[in-house]
């Protein structure tokens, strides 16, 4: 079985976390470390995890009860929590399947006189253009926060210098993981000055529960390997566990419990260490692997099911964090897929659409992409000829849907 996706850490990187953390060391020193590696002219800020640093912005802001958020309409549903545990109402702004991009018109439409703040998402390794969002939100005198959790490289990239916040994460599944962690960008120096003062008061992340993560994600980094997925899967399969449900369980940051409480910590010092060595480590070789890999891929889906919807084929940039394709029978498409040996999955442990909160809020094509939304196994660690067989696999599944008379991926109305 070719896994899902690869934790991207080198053991050298899971080496040196433990080490720090049975080193002495100063964690104000290790985030200033951090801070000025980042390497912008704007002000920076570490913290436990991109959550952790909203819920502090957002404490920081106070922004009056009741008010508004325009939140890209596919995003994490902890940032939804985050707003909703504030007194604040997200509302949801359609995104462009082909680009996955919002635009002024329906930032336009999704406005109202109690609007406050944007936050817009660069999904699944894409970086949409913000010239029509940034010019919305100054006209509107509206607060911008750009996440751009999913689309970082290391190549230098910050997100957009006119955005208020860009918010970076280095958490389990990203790109170049520091297994937790990120940095905040500020406009306004004085503005992070007071995020990181409402920080001080929270407690440090233990040494010892971020070693304990290193040794869990270790075990993750050999089930990259194919023949320890495999044995994997065998396992679940004589358990009769659901692989799907343990996977998800097994990386989700914040699972159980209270939310607001449990991301109210400060990162140790080990996991500044690794993070900064992370950040020094600058471009990521896999991640030209893998952008080729989802590249050839793209190319055999275009020839062998050109009805195929995939979200993002249009944008200008990409990374292809993750290769995500729509289809109305996505369910059978990955049952398919795992008879064949290749883990897809529709990987909607923690993203999922805002809910509107009336008629007038809704967002179509994100709730059309979401419903028919799977993830192909599309890495670094797969050869050409694994994906020339993956295509051979798909094209496979939509001959015989044809035959059947099943619908194609064109029945949900998915982009232009």
């Amino acid at each position: 079985m070719i896994p899902r996706k690869r934790i991207d850490i080198r053991w050298a990187d899971l080496a040196s976390g433990l080490l720090a953390s049975v080193m002495p060391g100063d964690p104000a020193r290790a985030a200033a470390s951090v801070e000025s590696a980042w390497r912008t002219a704007r002000g920076n800020l570490a913290c436990l995890s991109v959550r952790s640093g909203f819920d502090a912005l957002l404490s920081a802001l106070q922004l009056p009860a009741g008010s508004e958020v325009l939140v890209s309409a596919v995003t994490i549903r902890d940032m939804t929590r985050i707003i909703e545990a504030h007194g604040l109402v997200a509302v949801p702004v359609d995104i462009d399947s082909p680009t996955l991009a919002v635009s002024r018109a329906a930032l336009e439409r999704a406005r109202s006189p109690r609007t406050r703040a944007v936050l817009v998402a660069h999904l699944f390794g894409s970086r949409m253009p913000m010239r029509e969002v940034v010019e919305f939100s100054h006209k509107n005198q509206l607060f911008l926060i750009e996440d751009c959790a999913q689309a970082y490289t290391g190549d230098g990239w910050r997100g957009d210098i006119s955005s208020d916040v860009c918010l970076f994460s280095f958490g389990p599944i990203k790109t170049a993981t520091a297994l937790g962690g990120a940095v905040m960008t500020f406009r306004d120096p004085a503005l992070r000055d007071r995020v990181r003062g409402g920080m001080s008061a929270w407690p440090l992340q233990s040494r010892a529960a971020y070693a304990a993560r290193l040794l869990k994600y270790a075990g993750f980094v050999v089930l990259g390997y194919r023949p320890f997925y495999s044995a994997f899967v065998a396992a679940m399969a004589l358990a009769g566990l659901d692989r799907e449900r343990v996977l998800s369980a097994s990386v989700r940051g914040f699972a159980g419990g209270e939310l607001v409480e449990k991301i109210r910590r400060r990162p140790s010092m080990p996991l500044l260490v690794v993070l900064h060595r992370r950040i020094r480590q600058g471009v990521q070789p896999s991640v030209a692997r893998r952008a080729e890999r989802a590249r050839q891929l793209a190319k055999r889906l275009s020839d062998a099911a050109p009805a195929m919807a995939r979200p993002g084929a249009e944008t200008a940039w990409h990374s292809h964090w993750v290769f995500p394709l729509a289809h109305a029978r996505a369910d059978a498409l990955i049952a398919h897929m795992q008879a064949q040996g290749f883990d897809a999955t529709r990987g909607a442990s923690s993203m999922a659409v805002v809910s509107a909160t009336s008629g007038e809020c809704r967002a179509p094509q994100a709730e059309t992409l979401f419903s028919q939304l799977l993830y192909l196994p599309a890495h670094e660690g797969m050869t050409a000829r694994d994906i020339e067989r993956l295509a051979a696999v798909v094209r496979a599944f939509e001959t015989q849907s044809v035959a059947a008379g099943w619908p194609d991926a064109q029945a949900g109305n998915i982009g232009r």
